[in-house]
């Protein structure tokens, strides 16, 4: 028999009606239907809590007040969470892997075909020169594509881009980073953060670049030197940026570092929306349930750092 517990939803989920079924047959619920504005109203909706249902607004530095609590998470990151903290603490927390999948391939999609086939420029543009035909774009097939990290992102982004006749590669864990760089023309990054891909994409790895490469990442910033980012584009190594600023709160278009992507006139930058779509919310929202019944029943999925 499931003991019912108090399960705090500390802001809008996009929970369906069926998702709400579910939550309350397992406890006493709180839904707050608003984004919290700091890390203290996040902590103030939590207290008294044992199960927390929350994406990053507030969670990032309020967590670290909570004790002997279960978080669920409706979606994959959770590099800024401090494993010796959520130890110490005795908090533990699951995440809902491979929720983002699609949304992101297909943002990274889009991207590709953006970046390569000029599609900004083009698109309702009424101003061409009238005597000529415009330059032709570079097209995809047999474009050759190196995507880092062979997850569930990577892999799904490597099947359509098969589908698309690119010539697909991957850098995996234990691969030259350098060597698989050479002949690449555009670079995908899907990697994890974590302490092996903390800044791989360093100032190295930027200059060893063939010039005009597209480079693209929907990774945390973390995996990668932003400075030296920058330098390439600026000395043409790359030739065009797309980047998913993955590191906020979705939709926080005030951030620094965004605001600082969306001024080059070489990054196409969105404010971390790859993965937002309505398929992520349902599985996501999925996946945060069945580890909160997994949990009160002994049996615990999907927790992070889960030595």
């Amino acid at each position: 028999m499931i003991n019912m517990k108090r399960i705090v939803i500390t802001h809008d989920l996009g929970l369906s009606d069926e998702d709400i079924k579910r939550l309350k047959s397992l406890g006493k619920i709180t839904i707050y239907d608003s984004r919290p504005s700091s890390s203290d109203e996040w902590l103030e909706r939590s207290k008294g809590a044992d199960i927390i249902c929350s994406g990053i607004s507030g969670l990032k530095d309020g967590y670290k007040d909570l004790k002997n609590v279960f978080i669920s998470l409706p979606m994959v990151g959770y590099s800024y969470l401090d494993k010796d903290v959520l130890e110490k603490n005795n908090i533990k927390v699951s995440n809902s892997p491979g929720c983002n999948k699609d949304a992101v391939a297909e943002w990274i999609t889009a991207m590709i075909i953006n970046l390569l086939r000029n599609m900004t420029f083009f698109i309702n543009n009424n101003n061409l020169p009238k005597d000529k035909a415009p330059q032709a774009t570079k097209g995809l097939v047999n474009r050759k594509i190196l995507i880092l990290g062979k997850g569930s992102i990577g892999t799904r982004v490597g099947e359509i881009c098969e589908a698309l006749k690119m010539d697909v590669d991957f850098f995996k864990r234990g691969d030259n980073l350098l060597d698989k760089t050479k002949g690449q023309e555009v670079i995908v990054n899907c990697l994890s953060a974590n302490d092996s891909s903390k800044n791989l994409l360093n100032e190295e790895f930027f200059d060893s670049l063939d010039k005009d490469i597209f480079f693209i990442s929907v990774s945390n910033n973390t995996t990668y030197d932003p400075d030296a980012m920058f330098k390439a584009l600026d000395s043409g190594k790359i030739a065009r940026a797309a980047i998913d600023e993955g590191t906020m709160p979705a939709g926080f278009t005030e951030d620094p570092y965004y605001m600082k992507l969306l001024n080059h006139p070489k990054i196409l930058t969105t404010p971390h929306i790859a993965y937002n779509t309505d398929y992520t919310d349902e599985l996501g929202n999925k996946i945060m349930i069945d580890n909160i019944e997994s949990y009160l029943e002994g049996k615990p999925i999907n927790l992070i750092y889960n030595d």
